[in-house]
């Protein structure tokens, strides 16, 4: 029996069912040297895939941003394959992504200085001796018998734990030389795409760096994050003291009914520990303070947290006054284009500054000011129904939205009077040791769920609008962080066992003849690994509950 195989350039290959992808690009003749995956029928797959069924295949090029997100991807599994073949039987834990690098410590014990530079020296020769060699990455199945005991064997002991949540009677799974891990994502094809990374030791432990997205092959400098850095090393050390590290070990609590309610308790109070340190910060300040700036990426919790923050705030004897920067939009006939020619709503330049700046100098004189209100519906501002403020002795404004770290927005203030607090969702959890959870997906995830409960879209709406989102975070959002006074981590380490139980059915939505279902089958498969967590267990008053609905909180 043969399937029909129709590239997109218009080039038609039959070919029995079964023969691998790269085996039917070789027939049509097509040059694979920088290709990092395939996009079958719109899900995007390895190069070693084998074809079933007739397909549309297009090729996901190296420097595409799929294929620098396999790319990235890839880099681990090298690391994790040089680490086994030079270092056993020394065991690596990936940890949170700082700029275009990712922060690896040890498991055992931390080395010293000069010891880490010797294993680094060695490590770095490993990974090139394993690119020159130009080794295949194989995509393959096994059964969940022999996956579980190759696993028990490599002392993947989180890797071994992620099979307790699975049922199916085979597992994927990745295979370079001898070393096999489980398959998350798809990798590049071959060792030797993964010519571009460096190894640079950092606090306790090292950088991992690649390539930025656009740049090409290049590294560019390492740009340290420090005030991010503090707040996920905080995290990562909480989790090693609950011992939760890894995707595994919150799976063991959820199959224990009072063990899983339980931790979610504890990491609420966390959070809510980590809120009060930084209302008593702002406290102490008090005298000079005018205005608590509040900015963060898409879907950060930034409302919730703001709300949290002002009642803390309060039971220190502050009265905060909440102004959101959305009700200073000029209006859809002011807002600058896009180099597509769209609306740029993410732009500085869309929101009225020197009137929010007028505004806010008639407050801090005594003042009382008519704050706007603006309707998105008609893209104009309100002229019924507004708020009227006056600021007494005790209270403190607390200003919201994207660009609240930027200088620009706030010229007509003393740097002294502001206080910056950078929102993100910083997830501390990992698959397994060397598989990790990037931030922007808990995000992602969080706005599907949100953007279904409360403004009616689609999964397909949200992941079509996603690039696009991200673009604005990296050039109004991010370059701005390193100047908060503190940062606040939005993610609860158990959220994602929640965001699971609405995300998947959305997720299920995407249709397989829309470009969204790639991302959707990826985040389903990531989701395949946790257990389910009831949405009935999440506190009225958690951040998660700005996404899932039933908050206590009034939006």
């Amino acid at each position: 029996m043969s399937i029909c195989i129709s590239f997109v350039e218009g080039r038609t290959v039959r070919c029995p069912v079964g023969t691998c992808a790269e085996t039917v690009l070789e027939q049509a003749g097509i040059d694979t040297a920088s290709t990092a995956a395939i996009k079958v029928n719109n899900e995007i797959l390895p190069l070693s895939t084998r074809l079933v069924v007739n397909a549309t295949v297009s090729l996901v090029a190296l420097d595409s941003p799929e294929g620098m997100t396999a790319f990235r991807r890839s880099l681990p599994f090298l690391l994790a394959v040089a680490v086994r073949q030079s270092l056993q039987p020394v065991r690596l834990y990936i940890g949170h992504s700082l700029g275009n690098s990712y922060y690896y410590t040890f498991a055992e014990r931390t080395p010293p200085a000069d010891e880490l530079r010797s294993l680094l020296v060695q490590l770095k020769v490993a990974m090139q001796a394993l690119v020159e060699a130009d080794i295949p990455i194989r995509y393959s199945l096994l059964s969940y018998s022999e996956a579980l005991e190759l696993f028990e064997q490599n002392r993947q002991i989180n890797t071994k734990l992620l099979l307790d949540e699975r049922s199916g009677s085979t597992v994927p799974v990745n295979i370079c030389d001898d070393f096999v891990d489980l398959y998350v994502e798809p990798l590049v094809p071959k060792t030797g795409m993964l010519k571009a990374f460096d190894l640079k030791p950092y606090q306790h432990g090292f950088l991992l760096l690649f390539p930025g997205f656009g740049g090409g092959m290049n590294l560019d400098p390492f740009v340290d994050s420090p005030v991010i850095f503090s707040v996920y090393n905080e995290y990562k050390h909480w989790g090693q003291f609950m011992g939760v590290q890894a995707v595994g070990h919150l799976n063991r609590l959820v199959s224990k009914k009072k063990a899983i309610k339980e931790y979610i308790g504890l990491s609420e109070a966390f959070q809510a520990k980590k809120l009060s340190e930084i209302a008593d910060r702002i406290y102490a300040r008090r005298d000079s303070l005018k205005v608590v700036l509040i900015s963060g990426p898409s879907s950060s919790g930034k409302t919730t947290t703001s709300k949290k923050l002002a009642i803390t705030l309060k039971v220190l004897g502050i009265e905060p006054v909440t102004l959101s920067l959305d009700n200073y939009y000029r209006g859809a006939d002011q807002t600058p284009v896009d180099e597509n020619g769209e609306p740029d709503l993410e732009c500085l330049e869309a929101l009225d500054v020197p009137y929010l700046n007028e505004q806010l100098l008639a407050l801090f004189r005594g003042e009382e000011v008519v704050l706007p209100d603006f309707d998105f519906k008609s893209s104009r501002r309100r002229e019924t129904g507004k708020q009227t403020v006056r600021l007494g002795t005790r209270t403190m404004l607390i200003i919201e939205g994207i660009h609240g770290l930027n200088d620009a927005l706030t010229p007509a203030l003393e740097s002294g009077c502001k206080f910056k607090l950078y929102i993100s969702a910083l997830t501390q959890l990992n698959l397994d040791d060397h598989n990790r959870i990037p931030t922007s997906d808990n995000r992602l995830l969080r706005r599907i769920v949100r953007d279904y409960q409360f403004r009616g879209n689609s999964a397909t709406d949200t992941i079509k609008m996603w690039p696009s989102v991200r673009r604005g975070e990296l050039k109004h959002i991010f370059p701005f962080q390193n100047s908060a006074d503190v940062a606040f981590n939005s993610a609860l380490t158990y959220e994602l066992a929640v965001l699971k139980f609405y995300a998947e059915p959305l997720l299920h939505s995407v249709k397989p003849n829309v470009p969204e279902y790639a991302e959707a089958v990826r985040l389903l498969s990531f989701l395949e690994n946790f257990a389910p967590i009831p949405p009935q267990y999440v506190p009225g008053q958690s951040i998660l509950r700005e996404f899932i609905g039933e908050s206590e909180f009034k939006y």
